[in-house]
C-alpha cells in the first residue's frame, strides 16, 4: 500500500481481463491431466462435458464462457467432447451431459447437470471462488487487515488511504466503508463520517461494522451539547449521587477517547442505582462496548467489571 497517495476514491471500471485464450480452451484424454488436474492446482477449473449432438449443451456452453470471462481469471474452463473423448467421462460416471464439475486443488469439488439458468451459473461460480483472487486483483482481506492494524496504532489519515484503495477497487465494500467511516470519526470529521455511512445500501445498515460507527457518530453528536469535561467534573464532585451528571461527564470523556474514565463513570452508577433512568448506566456502557468493538481492550477489561457488578 502506498501511504503517501491523496485519499481518493474513484471507479477502476471493469479492468481488463485475462485473455479469453488463457482463460477457455478444449483438452482431450491425454491432456486432461495438465489442463485439469494440475491447472486446478492454481485456481479452480471447470470441466464441460459435452457433445455436438446436444442441444442444451449448445445452450450452456456460451452462458458459461460468459461467466467464466466476467470472473476475469478465477476460474478456467475446459471442455471435453464426450464422443472423441469417452474415457474420462467414463471414468467420472458421467452419464448425462451436460454435466459441469469444479476442480479444486486437484480433485471435484462440487458441479450441475443440464442447462441452467446464468443467474445459477454464476452462483456456482462465486462459489468455487471464494477466496480466490483474481491476476492482478488485490488481495482485499489483506488490504482490510492492513488498514485495521494502522487505525489500531492511532493512524487514521493512513488507514484512510489503505480502505480507500480497496474502495477504488470495489466502491460498495462493506467493511472498507465502515472503516472509512470510522477514520473520520476518530478524526473529528463527523460530516465526512456521515457521508460515508450514506454509502451503505439500506439492506446492510444492520451490518456489525456499520452499526458500531454509527453508534460512536450517535455518541459523539450527544456529547457536543454537555459543556467542558471539567465544569462536569466539578458537579460530581460537589454531588456524588447526581447520576445525570456522572452519566454526562461518561459521555463527554467517550468523546475525548478517554474510554477507562468512561467506564469508570458509568460502573458508578451501575453500583449505586441499577434501575436509574431505566437501567440508562448500563445501556450506554453497552453503547460504547458497540462503537468501541468488540476487542478493543476497554471494552474486555469493562465487560469483566460490568459482569462482576452484575452477577455478584
Amino acid at each position: 500500500m502506498r501511504r503517501g497517495d491523496p485519499v481518493t476514491i474513484i471507479d477502476q471500471g471493469n479492468g481488463a481481463s485475462p485473455a479469453a485464450a488463457d482463460l477457455i480452451k478444449d483438452t482431450t484424454t491425454q491432456t486432461f491431466v495438465k489442463d485439469v488436474i494440475e491447472e486446478s492446482k492454481r485456481q479452480p477449473v471447470l470441466i464441460d462435458f459435452w457433445a455436438e449432438w446436444c442441444g442444451p449443451c449448445k445452450q450452456l456452453t456460451p452462458i458459461l464462457e460468459k461467466a467464466v470471462k466476467a470472473a476475469k481469471g478465477k476460474v478456467k474452463l475446459v471442455k471435453m467432447n464426450i464422443d472423441q473423448h469417452p474415457a474420462i467421462p467414463g471414468q467420472m460416471g458421467i452419464q448425462s451431459i451436460p454435466a459441469v464439475i469444479a476442480f479444486v486443488n486437484g480433485q471435484p469439488a462440487d458441479g450441475f447437470m443440464g442447462a441452467v439458468p446464468e443467474s445459477q451459473i454464476n452462483a456456482f461460480i462465486e462459489k468455487v471462488t471464494k477466496g480466490v483472487t483474481a491476476p492482478g486483483e488485490p488481495n482485499i482481506a489483506e488490504i482490510l487487515q492492513e488498514a485495521e492494524a494502522v487505525l489500531a496504532e492511532g493512524d487514521a489519515a493512513a488507514a484512510a488511504q489503505i480502505y480507500a484503495e480497496v474502495l477504488q477497487y470495489d466502491s460498495t465494500n462493506i467493511a472498507a466503508l465502515a472503516g472509512l467511516a470510522k477514520c473520520y470519526v476518530t478524526s473529528g470529521a463527523m460530516e465526512q463520517a456521515k457521508q460515508t455511512l450514506a454509502m451503505v445500501p439500506e439492506s446492510k445498515r444492520n451490518d456489525p461494522a456499520v452499526k458500531a460507527v454509527q453508534t460512536a457518530i450517535d455518541l459523539a453528536e450527544q456529547a457536543e451539547s454537555l459543556g467542558p469535561v471539567a465544569e462536569l467534573e466539578q458537579k460530581v464532585a460537589a454531588n456524588p449521587l447526581d447520576h445525570q451528571a456522572r452519566f454526562d461527564l461518561a459521555t463527554a470523556l467517550n468523546a475525548q477517547g478517554n474510554r477507562a474514565a468512561a467506564t469508570e463513570q458509568l460502573l458508578a452508577i451501575i453500583k449505586r442505582d441499577r434501575k436509574w433512568n431505566d437501567d440508562g448506566a448500563r445501556k450506554q456502557l453497552v453503547q460504547f462496548f458497540e462503537a468501541w468493538g468488540g476487542t478493543d481492550d476497554a471494552t474486555v477489561e469493562g465487560r469483566k467489571r460490568l459482569s462482576t457488578i452484575l452477577f455478584s
